[in-house]
């Protein structure tokens, strides 16, 4: 009888641990949705279309078959991880406005849920910032509509933006790269959009990769 009102006691000590460690977790998701404007820096993510689109052809940025580098997002960072979702303030009432730069009105609408509601900002004043990174950053000329594709270190493409842009240094941006594809370039800048070390930020391992041409065709 003893014996097996002990295994009873511990059964309930694993179940109330089990729902005491459950509210943690819990807990722990909710600090990590985060509050607006609390946040140590942004990520100007720039994916690279031509390598979307060879992967995604039907999506709306891959009918014209005309962009190189678009805006993925601007994202308020911590310097180890990131808030998402802060609050559900409303976006844009025109996504359309965004389309030369953002050419899908779904992903305009998905960065403004989850990562602009964490800047602290209105999104007209989070997409007018948005632009503004963007256009803070000049594109190098070899990846400025390529129509032939090319073979590049990681550190040469960090490089090549460093030439364009003096005020950059090699380690405020992270390239990344799928199958030994460039699929993107990230730029860390502070809130005032200078910019500043990554922390954080996966980089591209592979030695070597390429870069696919605009427009689809070698």
């Amino acid at each position: 009888m003893v014996k097996r009102s002990l295994v009873l006691w511990l059964l309930c000590l694993l179940i109330g641990g089990g729902v005491l460690q459950g509210s943690n977790r819990h807990r722990q998701r909710q600090h990590a949705s985060g509050q607006p404007g609390a946040f140590d820096y942004y990520v100007l993510a720039l994916s690279w279309s031509p390598e979307f689109c060879h992967r995604h052809p039907t999506k709306a940025e891959c009918v014209s078959g005309k962009f190189g580098f678009v805006v993925h997002g601007l994202w308020p960072q911590y310097a180890n991880g990131y808030p998402e979702n802060c609050s559900t303030a409303p976006g844009l009432a025109d996504p359309s406005r965004m389309a030369d730069i953002m050419p899908d009105a779904g992903l305009v609408a998905h960065e403004w849920t989850t990562h602009g509601t964490c800047s602290g900002l209105d999104a007209d004043s989070y997409f007018k910032l948005v632009r503004q990174a963007f256009e803070s950053v000049k594109v190098p000329a070899q990846l400025s509509g390529p129509t032939r594709g090319f073979s590049i270190t990681p550190q040469e493409l960090k490089q090549e933006f460093v030439g364009a842009n003096p005020r950059l240094k090699a380690e405020d941006l992270a390239v990344s790269c799928g199958n030994n594809y460039l699929t993107g370039v990230s730029v860390c800048v502070d809130k005032q959009l200078q910019p500043r070390a990554c922390e954080g930020i996966r980089d591209c391992r592979a030695n070597t990769i390429k870069v696919a041409p605009v427009g689809g065709a070698e």
